[in-house]
């Protein structure tokens, strides 16, 4: 069934044997130092059966590394333990990308020290952050300064130096949900005056020039984006986010990246609804390279989708937590589990909610 998914697409460098991705999921298996491991290995190979796996966001840096237990890639270590990860996922046939997070905002002083977290200007997200004492509330955040930027910069190019070494497929810039890029988009949280903030193009100048660091690493064709145009996730919000989003359009488009994929959710979707707008259409009105839609995703409106021509792949997220063999079952026609409860088994450590869930042909085993 839905043959369409099924057929083979080229993102970029990346020849992926399937439409069907599996959308980055923080997941909190690694270790407080940001260490992949052996249950991380076999986690991504059950999920194999996507063409691409998009692994979850994975620190690029201390300083932007706030979930707890989350990856890292900000030292050689860390590249020498997602080569396990790498390796599994190919073994079984898939391709593989390290998504690429700094934090920002999001990162509680509680994890950074006590020091206040980087951002565009001096804002505080709502609500609470994760720390390995719980929930705290939000810090406001220190404006980060010029060397600072060109740092972080740097430690970009840097994890995609060492993710290609690690035998990944290419990175994906985490551009999307309120975090560090999405901060420096956005005229809500960007109030800066100098020369990354105030017009669409400054506000874009981290994005690109981000991106731009990347592409000089790793080339053009294993780098690609993530983007969230629907407003207000973790606060994050634009006046005018068509403007915004043409533009950050414009610079995937300008740089040849692999691929976008964008985070484009209907009126019902999770993670900030943006009144039901859909901004798909004007992202790839803009940017003519393959175009990924994460947007609540079952088989059939992914492939109509596909069909209907409006993106070359589509990226699957929590169906794929209880669904280790989501590809399988979807060619298959076969019924899904439901999606797992988040507070119980999401972020809790070890294989429980884990690499715990049944393939199909393991649910069946013993029956007639």
């Amino acid at each position: 069934m839905h043959d369409s998914l099924f057929t083979p697409v080229r993102l970029g460098a990346i020849e992926a044997r399937n439409r069907i991705a599996m959308a980055p999921m923080t997941r909190g298996r690694s270790d407080p130092s940001g260490m992949p491991n052996a249950l991380m290995a076999e986690y991504y190979a059950q999920r194999s059966g996507a063409g691409l796996i998009i692994t979850e966001a994975t620190s690029i840096s201390a300083q932007g590394h706030g979930w707890p237990n989350a990856p890292g890639i900000w030292h050689d270590d860390h590249a020498e333990g997602w080569k396990q990860v790498t390796e599994a996922v190919h073994q079984r046939g898939s391709k593989i990308v390290l998504q690429l997070w700094h934090m920002g905002r999001i990162v509680s002083s509680a994890m950074l020290g006590g020091q206040p977290p980087l951002s565009a200007s001096a804002t505080q997200a709502p609500g609470d952050a994760w720390t390995y004492n719980g929930k705290q509330r939000h810090d406001v955040a220190r404006p980060m300064t010029k060397d600072e930027i060109a740092t972080t910069i740097a430690d970009y190019a840097a994890a995609g130096r060492r993710a290609l070494a690690a035998g990944f497929d290419g990175v994906q810039l985490h551009g999307a949900n309120g975090y560090l890029i999405d901060q420096f988009l956005r005229d809500g949280t960007n109030q800066r005056e100098d020369e990354y903030g105030g017009s669409v193009q400054n506000r874009c100048r981290l994005l690109r020039e981000v991106l731009e660091a990347l592409v000089a690493e790793c080339g053009a064709a294993r780098v690609s984006v993530r983007y969230s145009p629907n407003d207000g996730i973790q606060g994050c919000a634009d006046s005018d986010p068509d403007t915004l989003f043409a533009e950050a359009a414009r610079v995937a488009q300008a740089l040849e990246l692999g691929f976008v994929e964008l985070r484009d959710p209907g009126p019902d979707g999770t993670f900030g609804r943006s009144e039901g707008v859909k901004r798909s259409p004007l992202v790839r009105s803009i940017y003519t390279g393959p175009l990924m839609l994460n947007a609540d995703y079952d088989a059939a409106r992914a492939e109509a989708d596909i069909l209907a021509g409006r993106c070359e792949a589509v990226s699957i997220g929590r169906s794929y937590i209880t669904n280790p063999d989501l590809a399988e079952r979807i060619r298959a026609g076969a019924p899904l589990a439901p999606n797992a409860d988040m507070a119980n088994s999401w972020y809790t450590k070890g294989a429980e909610g884990y690499t715990d869930f049944p393939a199909l042909a393991d649910s069946r085993e013993g029956v007639d």
